[in-house]
């Protein structure tokens, strides 16, 4: 791999202000890969891997950390956070990518595209800090792919979407402002729209790819751990696993930012704490009567508030009860120790 200097990397003042007089005796590094017990991570000397401090969980592909040489000592505060609520019936929070300007959200001109899907990608990728980019693949295999991409469009004027031929170098090269000059493209989609061969032509590696189904046009994972690698125009690409599970936590911003349109006309309702079903002076009720609102829309903002709400205050209980335990632990070991 070729050498890069703090700048290639990404580094900014942000994390620069984040150092003291003892970090002097440190260099940064950015986390490339996060493995069970070690991460791998790139500075201006080269690849190396660091012993972490803290569980690796705690880490995200993307971070910058403050190194001896061998220990990941110190996590800087990232600039912009992706993450979900872990799969399954844990509660906790999964962080995907770290210090990423632009989430490249990749679905694909056919069956595979979903409007509630991507929304709740949009969600993500917004209340992270981050740019949402909407990238539909297999616009070669469609008649009208225009059609795809103004749907996107519509689900928020913050949404920009563009439609590519994951096949082509050349229109896959459309996509480079996002990923060069050291900026940070991150790609999330489903197994089976395009993203390792988005990746294999933005990077030029050569990653295996597979074909995906025909019956539900699903595909299966081929890329098996998330991965910092440069690109051809001097930034950097995050290539991510498909995700079946999508449970949002933590990211109510996104989903006001998202459905900015209903948040301003709930702030019109007569009650503050309005629920938007039978209460007089509703001005969402209302839109949805004239059909200025849509219902179906409307429905699905009220499903990721009730999901992200819950989600957050179960990781919050969570917590708490963690922390309670913390303290009960190191009451009675405290009491032990006094007897003796």
């Amino acid at each position: 791999m070729k050498r890069f200097s703090l700048s290639d990397l990404g580094w900014s003042d942000h994390f620069a202000r984040q150092l003291t007089e003892d970090d002097t005796a440190l260099s940064p590094a950015r986390i490339s890969e996060v493995h069970r017990t070690q991460v791998a991570a790139i500075m201006p000397a080269g690849e190396t891997r660091l012993h972490p401090t803290e569980l690796t969980s705690a880490y995200a592909v993307g971070d910058w950390v403050l190194t001896d040489g061998t220990s990941a000592l110190r996590r800087l505060t990232p600039q912009t956070d992706l993450h979900r609520k872990s799969a399954g019936h844990t509660a906790s929070e999964q962080r995907i990518a770290a210090n990423v300007d632009t989430v490249g959200l990749v679905t694909s001109c056919n069956d595979e595209f979903n409007v509630a899907r991507l929304e709740r990608y949009l969600a993500i990728a917004l209340a992270s800090g981050a740019l949402p980019l909407v990238i539909l693949t297999k616009a070669d295999l469609t008649d009208d792919p225009t059609t795809f991409k103004t749907r996107a469009e519509r689900l928020s004027p913050l949404v920009t979407a563009i439609t590519v031929n994951a096949k082509d170098a050349e229109d896959v090269a459309r996509l480079s402002p996002w990923c060069s000059n050291a900026q940070t493209l991150a790609l999330l989609g489903s197994s089976g729209v395009g993203k390792t061969t988005l990746r294999n032509a933005l990077t030029g590696e050569s990653a295996s790819t597979q074909t995906i189904r025909d019956d539900d046009s699903k595909g299966r994972h081929t890329t098996t751990h998330r991965a910092l690698r440069p690109t051809l125009t001097g930034g950097w690409l995050i290539d991510t696993p498909g995700m079946r599970e999508l449970q949002l936590s933590g990211t109510g911003d996104g989903i006001d930012e998202l459905f900015e349109d209903i948040d301003t006309l709930a702030a019109q309702c007569k009650f503050s704490d309005c629920a938007h079903a039978t209460e007089p002076g509703c001005a969402v009720k209302a839109a949805l009567q004239s059909g200025d609102l849509d219902q179906t829309r409307f429905d699905r903002w009220q499903k990721l508030k009730r999901e992200d709400r819950y989600n957050s205050e179960t990781l919050a209980d969570s917590r708490a009860r963690d922390k309670s335990f913390g303290k009960m632990v190191k009451t009675a070991m405290a009491d032990k120790s006094k007897r003796r």
